[in-house]
């Protein structure tokens, strides 16, 4: 019983199960403790989307705005508004997914309960249940409140809460859970929390404070803080230049504006709102509904995986996993008297599980004429039936309790044992006359894995990601899961999950704060985790995990608390989800790379070109053109094809700076080599000049795109077609314009034709200096990888 609960217990002392509460005392106590009910206040759509506007990555892009419009633009303001917007209005969309969630938790608390007021049994919404009131549960019912029996005894399947796949027997003195199920027996208890302090109550406010926060953010954060660093030192050299020359400062302010504007990412979010998007429909196809976009993205960095085994490595479900007979009789004859035992109506999972293993098989017909129901008290089930002219007694359930009514071998226990230790539940089987009962065989069930179970675990791991099983039932069941599937058997606790959990493979007897915890700890270790279950006691880490996965047999409220659902049958989607947000890391690594490296080439060229000539080698309004013509190519990335890694991203900005870094110097040299050639030798002018200039940043950019899509030569792997067109589309339009003069100085076509052909040799020279350096740090990839579309 938890604190709270003993707190209500202790308040209102313990009810009379004879007279229970009188009306006025129940009504005190609903109006003190409020409703048994999860209630929430969600903020309206348009409080929701205005949240979304405020913060430090709008804040940026805001301020991107408005220094645009001082700028005097139209395009680029309207562009950024509407991304920003889109934005604020997915995210909103997104936050009311995960608040239906709740919804359904609190709606599963709207049933009926029966309890006793003013001295007789009466029905009453389970919402006007109070802490303290006589509550009536019998076969059938879900248990409306935390309760402690009082007298009785019931077996209860609560495994929507706790994972454990075998139903449990309760009796007077133990607690029962809201939301568990009532399959066998009567008890009246005393009701000791309700609402958010029950047990069902708290899953459901671990699952409201539950949720990680995403990765985009902080390398947003991250890209401009290196661009801002650069362009701050960049703008102070070019500052103290023009106070050394005692020139005017004002003229250099548009140069500032549009150097903070090419530093912000604007298109970022957006670029990986598209990039998630595109690969999201993609996984529909394959079965996959991508409910958070974001989990996409983090799919390609998470590096730990936390399997539930109920409903998700295993079918949730009994089966007769063994048959050992300790008489002379077949396994067929020992289903033949277990199922004699079993309630046909019923069809609880054990007898359910018996009764098919005997379809399957050819067994003796037994005629039942007198059946007593398994006694959640008495551990059995008893029958008589009619064989060969007599009748015989039928025993079925507990070992403990059927030796003890009927003769066994010396090794009764040690079999019973041995059967037991694969993590099965053992019943025995005895048959004789009355007073003449003999033990005749063991039967074994158990949860058994799924037939794809093991392969996924295989491939997953092939994937580089570390799994850790979770389950609520016992370490003994999940060891033997765990080993079947191709984990390890080396399992933990809670207090062990708190302090290493890497250690381990797995970890047994775990509720839902426990499943939270642990998910928790694996991130503040600094590790992505991800988290897959089936049930609503899986529901708040798979809201908290940074890629939460419900399996198609999930209930709502995991697969509402999920980022990923499977919707078709089988765990392949699994793969898929990692899959495809390893393709999306790849087409923003190339977008992240491509924007550092241009941004510093073009900061660096326009300061020191300034520095050396007195001029702006590229005018601010042909910078505006390149801006945008390269956002066009930005969006187009999230089409591309990519390269599949075979184990974890990692976004490592320091070493993704460093590449873009060494492809900005290389296009500098070459840069400031042109400039030279056409400025001292060639002697253009000024305005032929800077659209030269233009040009070569316009070509250069598109190279550098092809230089870090892949981590071999940039032509040993074809873009997509709409990555193709974008840059060939921005290297004609670039020529075109600086051909025709339009918004520039025009140039001859050799001019452009022999500028095209130096970015060309200069981009296989810093391809050749990419495989030397840029494969030693780990970034464009890794020695094993699969090419996907």
């Amino acid at each position: 019983m938890s604190a709270e609960q003993k707190d209500s217990s202790h308040r209102y002392g313990v009810a009379d199960a004879d007279a229970g509460l009188s009306s006025v005392e129940a009504l005190a106590r609903l109006g003190q403790d409020g409703p048994n009910e999860i209630r929430e206040r969600p903020a309206g759509p348009f409080r929701s989307v205005l949240k979304r506007l405020w913060g430090p990555i709008p804040w940026m892009l805001e301020a991107a705005l408005a220094l645009e419009i001082v700028l005097g633009r139209t395009i680029e303001p309207t562009i950024i508004a509407v991304w920003l917007l889109f934005s604020a209005v997915l995210g909103a969309v997104q936050e009311r997914r995960a608040r239906s969630a709740l919804d359904l938790l609190q709606s599963r608390l709207q049933v009926s309960a029966r309890v006793r007021r003013d001295g007789n049994w009466q029905t009453v919404p389970a919402r006007e249940v109070v802490a303290g009131d006589a509550l009536r549960v019998q076969a059938g019912d879900l248990v409306a409140a935390d309760c402690s029996i009082l007298t009785g005894t019931v077996e209860v399947d609560q495994a929507a809460l706790t994972g454990e796949s075998a139903a449990v027997t309760r009796t007077a003195g133990e607690t029962l859970y809201s939301a568990s199920t009532v399959r066998r027996g009567d008890a009246t208890c005393l009701v000791t929390a309700t609402g958010a302090r029950s047990f069902y109550g708290r899953t459901a406010e671990l699952l409201r404070s539950a949720g990680s926060t995403g990765h985009l953010d902080q390398l947003l954060f991250a890209v401009v803080r290196y661009l801002v660093v650069i362009d701050a030192i960049l703008a102070a050299m070019l500052i103290a230049f023009v106070l050394w020359n005692g020139s005017d400062i004002l003229p250099l302010v548009p140069f500032f504006l549009v150097l903070v504007t090419a530093t912000v990412p604007v298109t970022m979010p957006a670029a990986f709102t598209v990039a998630n998007a595109v690969e999201a429909r993609l996984l529909a196809n394959d079965g996959v509904l991508v409910t958070g976009l974001t989990a996409i993205q983090e799919a390609a960095t998470m590096d730990v995986l936390c399997i539930d085994k109920t409903g998700t490595l295993t079918r949730n479900e009994q089966t007769v996993t063994a048959v050992s007979s300790l008489t002379d009789e077949t396994g067929n004859d020992i289903l033949a008297w277990a199922a004699a035992a079993c309630d046909e109506a019923t069809r609880n999972p054990l007898d359910a599980a018996i009764l098919q293993a005997l379809d399957r098989r050819t067994a003796p017909e037994l005629s039942r004429t007198k059946f007593v129901p398994f006694d959640p008290a008495a551990k059995r089930s008893e029958a008589e039936v009619r064989r060969d002219g007599r009748i015989v007694k039928v025993v079925l359930g507990s070992p403990l309790v059927v030796s003890t009514l009927a003769g066994h071998p010396d090794d009764f226990m040690a079999r019973v044992e041995e059967m037991a230790s694969a993590g099965a539940r053992v019943l025995a089987v005895a048959a004789g006359p009355d007073g003449g009962l003999t033990v005749r065989g063991l039967i074994a069930l158990a949860d058994t894995p799924r037939d794809d179970a093991p392969p996924l675990v295989k491939a997953l791991q092939a994937l580089g990601l570390r799994i850790l099983m979770v389950s609520g039932d016992t370490v003994a069941t999940a060891r033997a899961v765990a080993c079947k599937v191709g984990l390890g058997d080396n399992f933990g606790d809670v207090q062990a999950s708190l302090r290493d959990p890497l250690r381990y493979d797995g970890f047994a007897g775990f509720f839902p704060e426990d499943k939270l915890h642990l998910v928790k700890t694996l991130q503040d270790a600094g590790r992505v985790a991800g988290m897959t279950g089936d049930g609503v006691n899986d529901a708040p880490a798979l809201k908290q995990a940074d890629v939460g996965i419900a399996v198609s047999t999930a209930s709502d409220v995991a697969k509402a608390s999920a980022h990923v659902v499977l919707t078709r049958p089988g765990l392949e989607g699994m793969v898929s989800v990692i899959s495809g947000g390893r393709r999306v890391y790849r087409r923003m690594l190339t977008w992240t790379i491509t924007k550092i490296a241009r941004t510093v080439e073009l900061a660096a060229l326009l300061t020191v070109g300034y520095i050396a000539t007195g001029i702006f080698v590229t005018p601010l309004v042909l910078i505006a053109v390149i801006i945008v013509l390269n956002d066009v190519v930005t969006i187009t990335l999230a089409t591309d094809r990519a390269w599949i890694s075979p184990v974890p991203e990692k976004w490592n900005i320091r070493e993704i700076a460093k590449v873009a870094g060494v492809l900005a110097v290389g296009w500098l040299v070459l840069a400031f080599a042109i400039l030279w050639v056409i400025w001292t030798v060639l002697k253009l002018p000024v305005p032929q000049i800077q659209t030269l200039m233009f040009v070569y940043l316009m070509y250069s950019a598109q190279a550098t795109i092809y230089l870090t899509r892949v981590r071999d030569r940039f032509w040993s792997f074809l873009p997509s077609a709409y990555v193709a067109a974008a840059t060939i589309g921005n290297v004609l339009v670039a020529s075109a314009l600086a051909f025709f003069g339009v918004l520039m100085a025009p140039v001859s076509g050799p001019l452009l034709f022999a500028m095209f052909g130096a970015v060309i040799v200069a981009a296989i020279i810093l391809d050749q200096i990419k495989l030397w350096i840029f494969q030693s740090s780990g970034v464009l990839g890794h020695s094993r990888e699969v090419v996907t579309g």
